[in-house]
């Protein structure tokens, strides 16, 4: 019984372009398929392919899995593959791009980091405990006094051994601080010694302001630790630093009403 069924050849080439494979792969696959097998020069003259790019598209068929070569010269041919092939390479490439975009997403926060544009903030991200002690460490680099709004529980629950030797370091290199603080327990301990840990505190009431993460304003930048997410971030913006600082300014008042009222 005779076969009706017309083939639409331009619009399964143009369809196989889209699906990623060039014209002229797209063009020798199909000939491939209705052939079946060839040599060079039979599959290149039905493509309309001199045999120079005719060799370079085959191999390139044969890497992708939609073509195979059987014998050697001068009686080697080329077969086509299942069409079904096709749909696994592009599966293929799907899943390849998919580990690309992962590991793409995964490097976001240490590339917008390291993204330098003029006149714009940089942001950079630390994670975990470590990440948590650089940008403690970013703070004694301040070549002026610290503004800070600190919960001191949180901060040595998470870390009491570096705290115990970050305040004497910080002390040494002459860096002084003013901290709004709740008054818990560890809180005036930590206010007590003020003066020997070149401190200025303000006690406020830990039922209304029991703040996490920590804040800190200087210089040019805004550190800030989230004790809960395991997550440091530091802003470096003169404009969004300066506006901090005048913040802090009127909050230093407020903490030093609420402080009167312990």
């Amino acid at each position: 019984m005779k076969n009706d069924t017309k083939i639409d050849q331009k619009g399964l080439l143009e369809s196989l372009v889209r699906s990623g494979l060039s014209e002229n792969e797209s063009r020798v696959f199909l000939v491939l398929l209705e052939l079946g097998r060839g040599t060079v020069t039979q599959i290149t003259r039905k493509a309309g392919l001199n045999r120079t790019t005719g060799y370079d598209i085959l191999d390139s068929l044969v890497v992708k899995g939609l073509a195979s070569i059987s014998g050697k010269e001068p009686k080697e041919e080329y077969l086509a593959e299942s069409p079904d092939k096709v749909v696994l390479l592009i599966e293929k490439e799907i899943n390849e791009k998919n580990e690309q975009l992962q590991n793409v997403k995964k490097l976001l926060p240490e590339m917008r980091s390291i993204h330098n544009v003029a006149g714009r903030p940089k942001i950079r991200f630390y994670e975990g405990m470590e990440g948590l002690k650089d940008v403690y460490e970013d703070t004694l680099t301040s070549h002026e006094e610290i503004r800070a709004y600190a919960t001191v529980d949180d901060m040595h629950m998470a870390m009491p051994s570096y705290f115990s030797t970050y305040y004497k370091r910080r002390t040494e290199k002459n860096i002084s601080i003013r901290a709004i603080i709740p008054a818990t327990l560890t809180g005036k301990a930590r206010a007590s010694r003020d003066a020997e840990e070149k401190r200025q505190s303000k006690l406020i009431p830990p039922d209304k302001y029991y703040f996490s993460p920590e804040i800190n304003i200087y210089d040019n930048k805004v550190m800030i630790a989230s004790w809960r997410e395991k997550l440091g971030i530091i802003i470096e913006s003169a404009e969004i630093a300066d506006a901090m600082k005048k913040t802090y300014e009127l909050a230093w008042i407020g903490a030093e009403e609420e402080s009167k009222k312990l």
